[in-house]
């Protein structure tokens, strides 16, 4: 049986798990049923939890899908997964997807994890991104995933690129500094 590829995993494809074929340029149908999702093999894996109720996923489907696209072209090692349900694992007609909701400890959509397998296709590193990513933070969490993954499995501390306590704290710069030439642009 051939497995089916699609140009973009939307609401109206099946719920389960789906792999992007960069040979290809579309997304390959993996698995319905079964156990969650494994990686296969070493490497890094970047996982996109889409629930087809979720409006904010709709508003990351497009910046995620033509990322895909285009980091893919240059990082042809990178596993690009997406994880399809309605609802979490709630409403979910795949009992693999509904697993993989369960197992990665998914509770907001859209989510996005990335992880680095080891020879043995066992998880030694892994990130979690819970909400919408823009591009230039899809490419910053990147560009240097595997090396903060065997710093990690190396024993050393590593930190994230992006945390909740950065975002907050890269928007309360920007207030300030538009407070600032506000009130600047008051006093001239």
């Amino acid at each position: 049986m051939e497995v089916p590829l699609v140009k973009r995993v939307d609401e109206k494809c099946p719920h389960g798990i789906y792999e992007y074929s960069v040979e290809h340029g579309m997304w390959r149908f993996i698995k319905s049923d079964g156990e969650y999702f494994k990686p296969t093999s070493k490497g890094v894996y970047v996982i996109y939890f889409d629930n087809t109720k979720c409006s904010a996923c709709r508003k990351y489907d497009g910046i995620w899908f033509p990322f895909v696209e285009s980091y893919s072209q240059k990082k042809k090692d990178i596993h690009f997964m997406v994880i399809l349900c309605d609802w979490f694992a709630r409403e979910c007609k795949s009992t693999a997807a509904a697993e993989s909701f369960k197992k990665y400890d998914v509770h907001a959509s859209p989510t996005t994890i990335v992880l680095y397998a080891d020879d043995n296709s066992s998880i030694k590193y892994q990130e979690k991104y819970e909400g919408i990513m823009y591009e230039f933070e899809l490419k910053l969490v990147l560009d240097n995933f595997e090396e903060r993954a065997i710093k990690h499995m190396r024993g050393e501390k590593v930190s994230p690129p992006i945390s909740k306590e950065s975002s907050s704290k890269a928007l309360e710069d920007i207030i300030i500094q538009i407070l600032k030439a506000l009130t600047q642009g008051k006093k001239e």
